[in-house]
């Protein structure tokens, strides 16, 4: 997709704020494990064809796939 995890946060998620996300810095390898434990922070719908794959918002970028 050629984004990081923290491109693939929801930011208005209560555990987001809960987790206090947008105030203290995290490593990726920390956004991806709180991503596993908290699906809900993962931006959605992420499409794939083939090797590709893109975030689906706007629904314009799902036609980058085509």
């Amino acid at each position: 997709m050629g984004i990081g995890p923290r491109e693939l946060l929801r930011t208005s998620e209560a555990v987001y704020r809960e987790l206090g996300l947008g105030q203290r810095e995290v490593s990726e390898d920390e956004l991806i494990r709180l991503m596993a434990e908290n699906p809900e922070l993962i931006q959605r719908p992420i499409v794939e064809r083939g090797a590709r794959a893109v975030l689906g918002r706007p629904t314009e970028k799902i036609r980058e796939l085509l």
